[in-house]
């Protein structure tokens, strides 16, 4: 457990839920994958089984791989402390597009435009403005939820400022 604690450099026991967290978030990314890459051709559910297992654990091991190697080259960048804090922004801008992406499909239906009735060269435009307050507003909610407020208030004042928003 200390290694654990020095290696994902953990001041305190709470901070151990980034760490469960992001196994999490590897495992059912690796799951996903897996699951879309399944061939229909296994007789047998024991073999689709074996297989979605096999591939989730590899799939997993490499997106630990690819998050460590991003990890080295993204804290000196951002700024940030302890490696657990990168866990926790990892997992903010992830639940941040996902749910603003979900949000924008009802909303845009509420409005009266779905994606049968209205032209792509309107509907997409208008989506992709429909998302955009969604995820400023979530990004900033989401990292004060997992105690990241002030990245995220830097992040959001600095890509808003690259849109000619001043705040």
């Amino acid at each position: 457990m200390q290694k654990i604690k020095e290696n994902w450099e953990i001041t305190e026991s709470w901070q151990f839920i980034y760490i469960f967290l992001g196994v999490v978030a590897l495992l059912a990314c690796g799951f996903y994958v897996a699951f879309k890459l399944l061939p229909s051709t296994f007789e047998d559910v024991t073999y689709e089984y074996l297989f979605v297992g096999a591939v989730t654990l590899v799939l997993a091991y490499i997106f630990y791989r690819i998050s460590l190697w991003l990890f080295e080259k993204l804290k000196p960048r951002w700024a940030v402390e302890y490696r657990w804090e990168l866990i926790a922004i990892f997992i903010v801008f992830a639940i941040t597009g996902s749910a603003s992406a979900r949000l924008s499909g009802p909303v845009l239906e509420w409005i009266g435009l779905d994606r049968e009735t209205t032209n792509a060269w309107i509907f997409w435009p208008l989506r992709l403005l429909i998302i955009f307050p969604f995820y400023q507003v979530l990004l900033v909610v989401m990292g004060w939820i997992f105690g990241q407020f002030d990245f995220f208030w830097a992040f959001e004042k600095k890509m808003l400022a690259r849109f000619g928003i001043k705040l």
